[in-house]
């Protein structure tokens, strides 16, 4: 990729220099320039906002534009457990900036150089069209003759969001962040500093807060992103860690008052990554997306989903058509399907309107074995299909459907018969396999084992004639050192792999669909979702508590890429069915339950509201933002009503649940115009707007309605 050179505007002495700036689309980073060369960075903030009431606290210590630490030198700073005060960071002397025009916008470099260390630092802005976000990365190659070792080194960093306004951090500062792990994924948070152990101690703290995720389940901790507002200012950061394994960030402040956020992938303490950068070679970090708006939680969710959008997605007819999809596994045929049990769910399917129909775990394993331990040859299973997986795949495609199978590509079961392949076809520590839970890990760095999962994946498209893969990862690594500096540059290396392999796959097989699944949500970030067209949401079993952890996820994912279940009961009524239904289209509808036994009136809302959500839904979905009209929800909060709304422009749509609470659910701040009942039509549930208030009625608890509001 060529550059074009842009010199920075300053002076030769130091202090009195001008600033360099970066822009994007309404958001402006600003640097300063220290002691002639020294480039630091001031602020990240909309290009709007005024300087009036801004107190920065940068000095020639701080405000480095990246952090970064090599074994054998020093922290010029009481730095604590804190990734900050690293001699090459402060160091770093600038060299130049380039830029050039990329799809969709600009890519920008800031060149810097460690005079000591003989390392080359690029500091990466990728910059869209489309939203206020830098997407950004940190790559280092080493100009000297001598082994670096790398400890850690920042994908971006921010400053001074603690000094736009008067006040300490406690005063001026709230952050968002969301617990993730199975079956009760997105549980946002909002607290102050001191409410998780950031305080004002009359100096500054050795201890950060901190978020991370270590292991190649990325998100079975925490999402990998933040919310961070100083409503005095009315301005909010955002940022999401674009990784599939162990990433970490930071915020905390500097001995001078300032403030600071860190944002990167795996290093050395943080699981277990250390590099050993060899003369000419070059290492690069996680890329990380860091933007600014106006406003508050909303906002920031709104720059992030056009960014996503228009950015990240790899759009196609699915993620723009929004069909829908059954799937036999949740409180259906859990992993033991047959042609006896198959043949009168495809029939239903089929009939209410389903267009996807996924065979999930076992269609490999014999009678005689145990789904879970027997996955890797992925060949059909010969005991279980009369007539084979052909004829099961003849008649889904006869009754208007496309096929689709489960497959957990990164694993074989130690019955399988890949555990006879050589060793370095699996994740190693010490000279040793890892086994985790009955499987062996695959490593993807290995040709052999790319090979042999396109082979896998070719038979079952051409062969087959499966257009859907749901991809599962239901073990998790926390590393492998074979062939690698350490343990988590070995891990680093392997999730790399998958994503590249995931976009082979893609475009080997254009039409091909492919779901990214890790025990519902536990690698559900965007590295991932760059090349899958869909996310699974959940394993969450109980409907009653699946509104509040989808509402969430929409903070996290896109609304056309997030798969949701509709799971109704066997026995379950009609109220019951809705409720699944309403859960369900939100996003993308993962049909599920055995319907071919559901009681007459439950089968007619799922009919219904398939119907509903392809002639209204489907086609706006693609297109709309979230909004969060009621807060985003608890699981611990069995009685207050929830609500989300996917804005358009001419258009709002409010999902609203009644759980345990009131009959009437009140919904503010909505815009004025005409509001009708979409779903459900049949059940007592009532709406209206009156001026900008929505009030939804609901007679019974565990309802759920969609209001559709038409803007004057």
């Amino acid at each position: 990729m060529a550059f074009a050179r842009v010199d920075a505007n300053r002076c030769a002495t130091g202090a009195e220099a001008t600033a360099l700036t970066i822009e994007a689309k309404g958001l402006r980073a600003e640097f300063e320039f220290f002691h002639e060369n020294l480039l630091r960075l001031k602020s990240i903030l909309p290009t709007d906002f005024p300087e009036k009431g801004f107190y920065p606290s940068v000095g020639p210590e701080y405000g480095n534009l990246v952090l970064v630490q090599v074994t054998g030198d020093g922290q010029q700073e009481h730095h604590g457990n804190k990734f900050i005060g690293g001699d090459p960071g402060l160091r770093l002397e600038y060299v130049e900036k380039h830029e050039q025009p990329a799809p969709g916008g600009r890519h920008v470099v800031i060149v810097q150089r460690d005079p000591k260390f003989q390392l080359r630092v690029e500091s990466h802005f990728e910059i869209n069209d489309f939203s206020a976000v830098f997407r950004c990365y940190t790559r280092i190659r080493n100009e000297g003759t001598n082994d670096v070792g790398i400890e850690y080194v920042s994908s971006a960093t921010l400053y001074n969001f603690g000094n736009l306004t008067a006040g300490s951090p406690q005063d001026t500062l709230l952050f968002s962040y969301a617990y993730n792990s199975w079956k009760q994924e997105a549980q946002w948070k909002t607290a102050a500093p001191a409410d998780l152990g950031w305080n004002d101690n009359a100096g500054f703290n050795l201890n950060a807060v901190v978020l991370n995720s270590i292991g190649s389940w990325s998100t079975i901790r925490y999402l990998p992103m933040g919310i961070l507002q100083n409503p005095k200012a009315g301005v909010t950061w955002f940022w999401q860690i674009e990784h599939n394994g162990t990433w970490h960030f930071e915020i905390s402040n500097t001995a001078n008052g300032g403030t600071y956020l860190y944002l990167g992938g795996p290093d050395a303490l943080h699981g277990d990554a250390w590099k050993c950068l060899k003369p000419a070679e070059i290492y690069e970090t996680v890329p990380v997306a860091l933007g600014c708006v106006r406003g508050g939680f909303d906002a920031a969710v709104a720059a992030l989903t056009r960014y996503r959008r228009n950015v990240l997605l790899r759009e196609d007819s699915f993620t723009r058509d929004c069909p829908v999809i059954f799937n036999d596994y949740m409180n259906c045929l859990r992993g033991n399907p047959t042609t006896e049990k198959e043949l009168p769910l495809i029939d239903a399917a089929a009939k209410a309107g389903c267009d996807y129909y996924v065979i999930d775990a076992g269609w490999y394993a014999e009678a005689s074995e145990n789904w879970w331990d027997s996955v890797g040859a992925w060949e059909p299973s010969k005991t279980r299909f009369a007539g084979g997986l052909e004829y099961l795949v003849k008649l889904i495609q006869d009754k208007g459907m496309i096929a689709g199978l489960w497959l957990e590509p990164e694993v074989a079961g130690i019955h399988s018969s890949l555990r006879n392949k050589p060793d370095d076809w699996f994740l190693q520590r010490h000279g040793k396999r890892i086994i985790d839970n009955s499987r062996f890990l695959l490593d993807f760095r290995s040709p052999e084992v790319r090979a042999y999962m396109h082979s896998v994946v070719d038979r079952l498209t051409d062969r087959y004639g499966i257009g859907y893969l749901k991809l599962d990862y239901n073990n998790s690594a926390w590393g492998g050192d074979l062939h690698a500096d350490s343990a988590g540059q070995g891990l680093l290396e392997h999730n790399r792999a998958v994503v590249a392999w995931l976009q082979q796959i893609r475009d080997r097989h254009p039409k091909l669909v492919v779901e990214n699944c890790g025990s519902g949500g536990c690698r559900m970030d965007y590295a991932m979702l760059s090349q899958a067209q869909i996310q699974s949401s959940s394993d969450q079993e109980d409907y009653r508590k699946y509104p509040a952890i989808l509402v969430g996820e929409l903070a996290a994912v896109l609304p056309e890429q997030l798969g949701i279940w509709s799971y109704p009961l066997l026995r379950g009524n009609a109220r019951e069915a809705s409720f699944n239904m309403v859960s369900s289209m939100v996003g993308r509808i993962q049909q599920s339950g055995d319907l071919s036994q559901l009681q007459a009136d439950a089968f007619q809302q799922v009919q219904s509201g398939i119907q509903i959500y392809k002639n209204t839904l489907a086609s706006v979905i693609p297109k709309s933002i979230p909004f969060f009209p009621l807060g985003v929800p608890s699981l611990a909060d069995r009685r207050s009503p929830i609500a989300v709304g996917l804005r358009t422009d001419k258009k709002d749509f409010l999902y609203v649940w009644r759980l345990e609470g009131e009959p009437e659910v009140l919904i503010s701040a909505v815009n004025p115009g005409r509001a009708r009942l979409l779903y459900p039509s049949s059940l007592g549930v009532s709406a209206s707007l009156v001026g900008t208030n929505l009030q939804v009625s609901f007679p019974f608890p565990y309802m759920a309605a969609i209001v559709e509001v038409i803007k004057d």
